[in-house]
């Protein structure tokens, strides 16, 4: 197996700089696209667990990554919970049942692992497939970023539903978030069982937060999954990423996990004056950069490797999701440039 995303994330030594890249198996991917319409709809491709590990290996046979993550949703979790996940086209996830009421928090269940079987069985066939070629990242999103879904029904631009049990009814909002806190730490759990070589929690959402209510909402419960992880597998990587969270770089470090992911709003050096040596950064191109030219991409590469300073600790990846509409052809530059050009900034 090719160590080196471990390795980063452990801040051991590296043969180069490992990337991968958030979404990389997506739909700017002609292959996935016919995979899924295979499967007929997103969530079917996710629940397949044969589909799953096919459009998880995608990218990694077309480019020379240096890490596979899961293919799933960040919203598997609500699903089993009963609250009815679906996707309208264009419209992104919705749920048929969203949380109203204390009544409806107090009566989602506390143990889920059962009906998320599809994932573990997925994890398991990804890392054979794999055939020890590179690790596999397992990974959920955070308590508040599910809680948002959960409470608004599906995305939201103002989080009216969340802000106001927040403000107004915040017990009910802590009971909410224990319980998916819980059902997190269970889930991760056996993703590792099931072979996943490092986890990591998705903050979607905790930039939309103040600094106060993002430690007490969202930053604590991932504190205590790093803390729950960790008492079950204290040797697998977590690394925690809150999009629009470079501001709360030095508390997530305190949370004792091995990495923290970083988006194109925070510079990288910034990002390492604030966490020290106590963990690993990833990120953090902007996704949109992929739309440039070769030559641009590699200017821009070159850029994110001049700033970071030491010899290990840095994952490349983009500061978030690749988008459906990028040239694979320009993912394959990314991939190259990093690679090629790594050993020259360290």
């Amino acid at each position: 197996m090719s160590f080196d995303y471990i390795n980063a994330l452990l801040k051991k030594p590296t043969t180069r700089t490992p990337i991968w890249v958030m979404r990389q198996a997506g739909r700017y991917l002609p292959e996935y696209r016919a995979s899924r319409k295979k499967a007929g709809d997103f969530m079917a491709l996710c629940k397949n667990p044969n589909l799953a590990c096919e459009v998880t290996m995608q990218p990694i046979d077309r480019f020379d990554l240096d890490a596979a993550i899961l293919f799933s949703d960040i919203l598997t979790i609500p699903d089993a919970m009963g609250l009815g996940l679906y996707f309208s086209e264009g419209e992104g996830p919705k749920f048929k049942n969203p949380l109203q009421n204390l009544a409806d928090i107090e009566k989602l269940p506390t143990y889920i692992n059962d009906d998320l079987s599809y994932v573990f069985d997925g994890v398991s066939t990804i890392k054979k497939a794999l055939s020890g070629r590179i690790p596999l990242i397992g990974f959920s999103g955070s308590p508040w970023t599910l809680a948002t879904y959960m409470l608004e029904g599906g995305s939201s631009k103002t989080f009216a539903n969340s802000k106001k049990i927040l403000f107004n009814e915040p017990k009910s909002l802590h009971l909410l978030l224990d319980k998916l806190t819980n059902s997190v730490i269970e889930y991760l759990n056996q993703q590792i069982l099931s072979g996943a070589d490092s986890v990591m929690v998705f903050d979607t959402w905790g930039g939309v937060l103040s600094k106060q209510n993002y430690l007490d909402f969202s930053l604590k419960y991932m504190a205590k999954i790093v803390k729950g992880v960790k008492a079950q597998h204290p040797n697998i990587p977590i690394t925690l990423f809150s999009k629009n969270g470079g501001k709360h770089l030095s508390h997530i470090a305190d949370t004792g996990c091995d990495g923290v992911g970083i988006d194109w709003t925070v510079e990288l050096d910034d990002a390492q004056a604030q966490v020290g040596e106590r963990l690993a950064i990833q990120g953090n191109l902007d996704p949109a950069v992929l739309y440039a030219t070769p030559e641009i991409i590699e200017r821009e590469v070159k850029k994110i490797l001049a700033q970071f300073k030491g010899d290990t600790g840095h994952i490349f990846n983009l500061g978030h999701g690749i988008t459906p509409d990028i040239d694979p052809e320009n993912m394959q530059v990314l991939v190259d440039c990093v690679h090629k050009f790594s050993q020259d900034y360290r």
